[in-house]
């Protein structure tokens, strides 16, 4: 299993394993946002802390997390970006797009918060 799944009370936090975010992994990361997101989890924290590689099979599994989330009026949080993952990020653009952590805890904190308010 290339994910780990870990159900909190305010979200769902998915650690990727692999040190690939590709082809080869994100279709089936695709299809575990989707079931997670079906479950009723509209909070998501994606931890790709052990990826030093990203394509753009796996950008679109980010932007397919962050619509999943935005439809059901939720949060998602990618965390953990490596250096070459981040240039590519930063790249496409798409760090104006989504909120990025540097860390689970500052993820988990920024959605404790957002139930507060």
């Amino acid at each position: 299993m290339d994910f780990e799944i870990i159900k909190i009370a305010e979200y769902t936090l998915i650690n990727v394993l692999n040190d690939r975010l590709d082809t080869n992994i994100a279709p089936d990361l695709k299809t575990e946002l989707v079931r997670v997101n079906a479950n009723g989890e509209s909070n998501i924290i994606l931890n790709i802390s052990n990826c030093d590689y990203c394509d753009s099979s796996g950008l679109s599994a980010i932007l397919v997390a962050n619509r999943l989330c935005e439809d059901k009026l939720g949060t998602f949080i990618l965390t953990g970006l490596q250096h070459d993952v981040e240039q590519i990020i930063r790249l496409s653009m798409l760090h104006t797009v989504l909120v990025i952590t540097r860390t689970v805890e500052e993820a988990a904190e920024i959605l404790k918060q957002k139930e507060i308010n």
